[in-house]
């Protein structure tokens, strides 16, 4: 196995608080560190330099997924495609089947790297929700916007929104990149304090978007919204 380090900041059992698993059991992986500091993000304590975690080889980490017990695995962050060793731990996640392993990626970095060698008609195991960071984040020009060509039907394309310009920016991406005809996910989410849910249902029903998912934080509401490890 490839002798990489991976920082962890946190790793713990919960429910997937969205995305097409939402309420489902999931072990989840945050990774330390993120090229972005977007304005709204709510886990920032894990993009600092200094922050406290643990470091992980690829064997341990391989092992305490498979040993988890859980078959719904979200490698989060900070970012996770900075670990130097993702390609290598993913190739490895792919030889268990039963894994269903996400990636919450911020859209910054290319993916079509972290994608399977196998042969299309082998399905991936391992699947991106990917990012589209609206005003609302303060990163848009940061967007790698291949990653928006390349989406596969079994990831998800995600707009944090947070005002009626940042919903224009989601439709235009949608449409610009044909994201309903690959048949992906697409998921709005209100940036929370910046945007009411009834707003984007508005635009939805108003504008005819077919196939689009609103989508609240199911964490956020179950438990204290600042509330680590859940």
């Amino acid at each position: 196995m490839n002798e990489e380090v991976f920082r962890v900041a946190e790793h713990f059992v919960s429910i997937n608080g969205e995305g097409r698993r939402a309420g489902q059991l999931a072990y989840f992986i945050r990774f330390a560190g993120c090229n972005l500091k977007c304005d709204y993000c709510d886990t920032m304590w894990a993009n600092e330099k200094d922050v406290e975690c643990e470091e992980f080889t690829e064997e341990l980490l391989y092992d305490m997924i498979v040993n988890s017990g859980i078959n719904n695995i979200t490698l989060t962050g900070g970012e996770p495609l900075l670990q130097p060793g993702m390609k290598s731990l993913l190739k490895v996640l792919r030889t268990e089947r039963k894994l269903r392993i996400e990636i919450e990626t911020n859209g910054s970095i290319d993916i079509e790297p972290f994608f399977s060698e196998q042969e299309d008609f082998i399905e991936d195991n391992v699947s991106f929700t990917l990012d589209y960071k609206t005003s609302a984040s303060k990163m848009e020009n940061h967007m790698c916007l291949h990653n928006y060509e390349i989406v596969r039907n079994s990831d998800v394309v995600k707009f944090v929104v947070g005002s009626k310009q940042d919903l224009d920016t989601a439709a235009d991406i949608i449409k610009r990149f044909g994201l309903i005809d690959k048949d992906c996910g697409i998921y709005l989410s209100p940036c929370f304090g910046k945007i009411e849910p009834h707003e984007i249902v508005d635009y939805i029903v108003e504008n005819k978007l077919n196939n689009i998912n609103v989508q609240l934080q199911l964490h956020k509401y179950i438990w204290n919204p600042d509330m680590r490890g859940v």
